[in-house]
């Protein structure tokens, strides 16, 4: 079974039970500034999780790329991966525990054929004044009774450290008025692994090595925070269902090490050919370059490019892992492992097909310019260091931690790669200065991410409607070939990207403002419909990003003078935005404008 044959198996289980198919969101959230990227198959539901009405129904199934930036140091064992693909299905105040849990078990044991003596179930544990899930318990127990097991040697309560799920964490870090609830997770346990010294019990609970390898997670949406200390039960419950595509292909082909699969095995193997080395000796550094290559080839498909910020630092970031993973191994030319990546996708993606040579030049770009980038930090040492001669390599030369910090910061370098440039330093006094960058970077980032996930603050609502208007002002300016290639909203301003080859006049700019604060004067109401795609195109609506479709799609209309196809959320009439006003423009290459703005 393929990767591609278990995701349609998946896709075509949950069809059956009257699911409809929803398309792929994007890897690069669109209108979203309180994440980098898609992380889980949920973060495009939230609106609809929260009561919202999603146009295709109550029944949802998808299959959505997502990556994880906080799992990048933790590839390198059996089971991680920063890029994956999460099978979802969704009910929206339909169906609940006692269809989800059969229906679980049936896809995993009867669709896949998993071995029943194998798996093995967690639920919640309760916490406070939030109930253990003695429902799902007892739904788990009857079925595993029927199969001939003995419920206690296959069911174990959890914590909500491990069974919980709302967008904040556990209980006590919600905010009044989220939702969440309790989970029930499934493992298949690898008998080819021995416990480690940091395993406490033979049980998904207690197990840290891999052992037992989490495949399945239905989240029960059932609570809503409505004081520090309570939860009330949400009138509507929700089913939210992960299973990554990856760990259940290792799970499918009885592989205790998901970069053995087929899916990642081929990459490996070229791998080896590549720096004549073998993967049982090398798997860290090999399990590296194919998480991250593949991670990349995604996040370029989105539109990033490296950079020192945001998404593109992560790509940067990526990329440089994998290029020296792959230099530590003696490797000479990456361009058939990235080849590889493409070859072992293309099956399940089949759209990187036509990008192939513009994602492999960005690659090889990229890995040109860190070659640069490393020469120039050599220079610089060499510069301050004249002792050091001009052969760095080799025996190790001692430099200050400031003179580290300068490399790690300026030149983008990691302590681990300025060690293996043959540098030493005082790495507590590095930590330091790391600590402190990082306190720096931290509070920006909560004052940029601190809405949590879809930011629904009145200053962040009143941006989203602004960009309607800015977009069909643009394009009545300038011509319907213009389009967004990207925005971010914040509560203190918005950010517009669009195609557009030259800066915008002063004129211009005032002629943008004085039509978008004409239209926020004529107070227009906002609202939206659930149309049929061909309907909403014929109506002229403007679709983002060449984005794909479901069957049925939201459109916010403002008054008669915009049609845009979107997720919201905006405000209900124009005057509420009050006042537009453009404070900055800036070319960011390859033929593409931005536009930063205020409202209110």
């Amino acid at each position: 079974m393929t990767a591609k044959d278990l995701r349609d198996k998946y896709i075509n289980f949950f069809k059956d039970k009257n699911h409809v198919e929803i398309p792929n969101s994007p890897l690069v959230p669109e209108n979203d500034p309180t994440t980098l990227f898609t992380s889980s198959g949920m973060q495009p539901l939230i609106p609809y999780l929260m009561g919202e009405k999603h146009p295709a129904g109550t029944r949802l199934v998808d299959s959505q790329n997502s990556f994880r930036a906080v799992d990048i140091d933790e590839v390198g064992d059996n089971r991680h991966t920063t890029f994956f693909r999460m099978l979802g299905n969704w009910s929206l105040g339909d169906y609940f525990k006692k269809e989800e849990i059969p229906w679980l078990w049936e896809f995993l044991t009867e669709t896949l054929g998993l071995p029943k003596e194998k798996l093995f179930i967690t639920v919640f544990d309760g916490f406070k004044k939030i109930e253990r899930d003695e429902e799902s318990y007892k739904i788990w127990a009857d079925l595993l009774t029927k199969e001939g097991f003995v419920p206690e040697q296959k069911i174990f309560f959890a914590g909500v450290d491990k069974n919980w799920w709302s967008r904040s964490g556990t209980p006590d870090k919600m905010p009044v008025g989220e939702i969440g609830g309790p989970d029930t997770e499934v493992y298949i346990r690898f008998d080819d692994i021995e416990h480690t010294d940091e395993c406490e019990g033979d049980s998904p609970v207690y197990c840290e090595c891999g052992k037992f390898l989490e495949i399945a997670n239905s989240v029960f949406m059932q609570y809503k925070k409505v004081t520090e200390e309570d939860f009330d039960p949400l009138p509507n419950k929700n089913v939210d269902f992960g299973g990554g595509l990856e760990r259940l292909l290792a799970a499918v082909e009885l592989k205790s090490d998901i970069f053995e699969t087929s899916l990642f095995h081929p990459t490996i193997k070229t791998i080896e050919k590549e720096t004549s080395k073998t993967y049982g000796e090398n798997k860290k550094e090999m399990q590296i370059i194919t998480d991250h290559l593949g991670a990349s080839v995604f996040i370029i498909l989105a539109g990033v490019r490296p950079s020192n910020k945001e998404q593109g630092y992560i790509l940067r970031r990526l990329l440089r892992r994998a290029f020296d993973n792959f230099y530590t191994l003696s490797g000479k030319d990456i361009t058939s492992i990235v080849d590889s990546v493409f070859e072992q996708y293309k099956e399940t993606d089949e759209y990187l097909v036509s990008k192939y040579e513009e994602i492999r030049n960005v690659i090889l770009e990229e890995e040109r310019n860190y070659k640069g980038t490393l020469q120039r930090a050599k220079a610089f040492i060499s510069k301050k260091y004249p002792e050091t001669g001009d052969e760095i390599m080799g025996e190790k030369k001692t430099i200050s931690s400031e003179d580290a910090f300068i490399l790690y910061s300026t030149h983008g370098l990691s302590p681990t790669q300025i060690k293996s440039l043959g540098f030493d330093f005082d790495e507590q006094a590095f930590a330091k200065k790391m600590e402190e960058h990082q306190n720096l970077s931290r509070a920006g980032a909560q004052q940029k991410f601190r809405g949590g996930l879809a930011d629904t603050s009145e200053k962040t609502v009143m941006g989203h409607t602004a960009t309607h208007l800015l977009h069909k002002a643009l394009r009545d300016m300038f011509g319907e070939d213009l389009h967004q290639t990207g925005s971010n909203i914040t509560t203190e301003r918005l950010r517009f990207d669009f195609n557009f080859d030259r800066k915008l006049e002063d004129d211009e700019i005032k002629k943008l403002e004085d039509t978008i604060n004409e239209k926020i004067r004529e107070n227009l109401p906002v609202h939206f419909e659930i149309l049929p795609l061909e309907e909403a195109k014929k109506l002229g609506a403007i679709g983002l990003f060449d984005e794909k479709y479901g069957n049925d799609v939201k459109v916010y209309f403002v008054g008669d003078y915009s049609k845009e196809f979107c997720g919201g959320p905006h405000v209900d009439f124009t005057s509420k935005l009050k006042r537009f006003k453009i404070i900055k423009q800036e070319n960011i290459g390859h033929g593409q404008r931005r536009i930063y703005a205020v409202v209110g």
